[in-house]
């Protein structure tokens, strides 16, 4: 008795197709919305002008064009894990300070007050009654800390599209031995 039987190759072209939709529904039926992995659209918008801020363009780019917000939402599934909680309530009290302060959400706000808006955060300036059960400028510190990593890193962790610090620093992509390098 033979344990090994051919399959036809039609009947192989049939299952394989049938699997291959199942992955493709399946998938489609995880109830994530959009491109971010951790991130809600709106909480990636946030990162995203808060790294503008922390980063901001000049003469050369800033954390906005060097996607900075990719790092942060990849390594939140990962290697910053155990800091999910921080940002999901950080970013709540962010929009709600803006909203107490200035009447209106983060990413409304002119540039000037936001940046004005995190220096308070930064000096733990900000209402006491918002930011009860997490420190402001622990929050601060911590994005500020990622969004840094985030731009001056590899590219090949989510973060410097382009390798733009590195072009920003005169440097030509860093050669490490036994890793692959970014395409």
């Amino acid at each position: 008795m033979a344990l090994y039987r051919p399959i036809p190759r039609r009947k192989f072209f049939q299952v394989s197709a049938a699997a291959a939709l199942a992955v493709g529904v399946l998938g489609a039926c995880s109830g994530r919305n959009g491109p971010w992995r951790f991130l809600t659209d709106a909480e990636a918008e946030l990162v995203d002008s808060i790294a503008a801020q922390i980063i901001p363009e000049d003469q050369d780019p800033g954390g906005r064009t060097a996607v900075v917000v990719n790092f942060i939402d990849i390594q939140l599934t990962g290697h910053y894990k155990r800091y999910q909680e921080i940002y999901r309530q950080g970013l709540a009290r962010l929009e709600k300070t803006s909203l107490a302060l200035y009447q209106m959400p983060w990413v409304s706000l002119p540039f000037g007050d936001q940046f004005t808006l995190l220096s308070r955060l930064e000096k733990g300036e900000a209402p006491e009654e918002i930011w009860d059960t997490v420190s402001s400028t622990s929050f601060f510190d911590l994005i500020c800390e990622h969004c840094l990593q985030g731009y001056y890193g590899s590219p090949r962790h989510g973060g410097n599209r382009n390798y733009v610090s590195y072009r920003m620093i005169g440097i030509d992509y860093p050669q490490l031995c036994g890793r692959r390098q970014p395409a």
